[in-house]
């Protein structure tokens, strides 16, 4: 016999997520304290006084006193017990019409395929029965859909597995550009609250040059208050001084090599020769301009990850692109990566991807040869009559702030 309870504690939610095969950050008890400017909700669905499934919801304040129900991720469950999947979702109903919500959004954590680039794709073999029995008991489905606009959620996210991950396994010219980092001088530091001023520095940077709104500083630490033992920044930086003494020393080297040359070197090796020392002289002059500004040592990339039951996603990252020849958000993105198997996470959650792989998102992180999964999306359960004419307005609002 079946039963739900709401308010169940954090506690028993966390760890009937954790110990599920959909673990996700979004389905996390803390979750909803980052998105505080929603209401929340957590049930717990049982079957004999034994937890079958829950859901931490989002609750959205609409006009006239009515509110939206959002599942992130979730519920987390059984889908193919159609007996379960009835009784969650008529409870949801339930709970919802208390709550005069409008209807139910919720994007499952199930996969319909996954794949490696330039592989072919691999398919859930139960992700269409979940969809049927969804659609079967009334539920919308809004498809496959083919814009990362269309969806609260990425569709698509790029991901690496601990034991499928190291730097032998990268591309040479991926390789080359982790050496070119290192060999420039770049270092990189985890750490918390005392890097969050340089985040957020090159945070507005990314803002500014993709001309996109993202978070603000506050947003930053709310992240890391809310998950104080399972979150980091990652930050590159440069020391100025420490870089330019040493291109100093390299171009006198290759200035004194210039001179070494008599007649009987080839015109191919003095030429080079003059490419180096006009490559130094160029980044030389560059860093002398930093150093004119009064900077010392700078921040060049960041990202900053949050981890839960054993699963790690980098949430934000910026990069100053002025100094993109260090190539240090390659680094820094290798080094997180890296940094979060360390700590005993079994995958990285790189972020969203363009649904049609193709676009600067897909091309940065497929440069980590991750895995591509795609989500089966979005589904949405109508609660009050009022439903199709709220969801035309959702509809539009969404298409209205994804164009601004």
């Amino acid at each position: 016999m079946y039963s739900y309870k709401i308010g169940i504690s954090k506690e028993e939610h966390d760890s009937f997520v954790k110990k599920s095969q959909q673990t996700n950050l979004l389905q996390s008890a803390n979750w909803a304290q980052v998105k505080d400017d929603w209401g929340n909700e957590r049930i717990g669905f049982y079957q004999d006084q034994t937890l079958v499934a829950s859901a931490s919801i989002l609750i959205r304040p609409l006009p006239l006193g009515m509110t939206m129900f959002y599942i992130p991720r979730g519920p987390v469950m059984d889908y193919q017990n159609r007996e379960l999947l009835t009784f969650v979702l008529d409870s949801l109903k339930t709970v919802a019409k208390a709550k005069r919500a409008l209807f139910i959004k919720f994007d499952p954590f199930i996969l319909f395929e996954h794949f490696q680039i330039d592989a072919e794709p691999v398919s859930n073999p139960d992700a269409q029965e979940i969809i049927d029995n969804l659609k079967a008991y009334g539920c919308e489905w809004l498809g496959r859909t083919s814009d990362m606009a269309e969806n609260i959620q990425p569709r698509f996210q790029a991901n690496i597995y601990a034991q499928d991950f190291s730097e032998a396994g990268l591309s040479k010219k991926m390789r080359q550009a982790i050496r070119t980092a290192k060999n420039k001088g770049v270092s990189v530091r985890f750490g918390s609250h005392e890097l969050l001023a340089d985040f957020s520095d090159l945070m507005k940077k990314t803002e500014d040059r993709k001309a996109i709104h993202l978070r603000g500083i506050d947003y930053y630490r709310k992240l890391l208050e809310t998950y104080p033992k399972h979150s980091y920044i990652t930050l590159a930086t440069l020391n100025l001084k420490d870089r330019l003494a040493d291109l100093d020393e390299q171009l006198e080297q290759k200035q004194n090599l210039l001179s070494s040359y008599d007649d009987k070197v080839k015109p191919g090796k003095i030429d080079n020769t003059k490419n180096d020392i006009g490559r130094l002289t160029d980044e030389i002059n560059f860093l002398k301009e930093q150093l004119a500004k009064g900077k010392q040592t700078v921040p060049l990339a960041g990202t900053l990850t949050l981890e839960f039951g054993g699963t790690s996603e980098n949430i934000y990252a910026g990069m100053d692109e002025e100094f993109r020849r260090y190539q240090a958000a390659l680094y820094t993105w290798f080094e997180t990566a890296n940094h979060a198997f360390e700590r005993g996470c079994q995958w990285q959650n790189l972020g969203g991807i363009e649904n049609d792989l193709s676009g600067g998102l897909f091309n940065f992180k497929s440069k980590f040869k991750p895995e591509i999964e795609e989500f089966i999306g979005e589904f949405n359960l109508p609660v009050s009559p009022l439903y199709k004419l709220s969801n035309y307005a959702y509809t539009l609002r969404k298409k209205f702030r994804s164009n601004h």
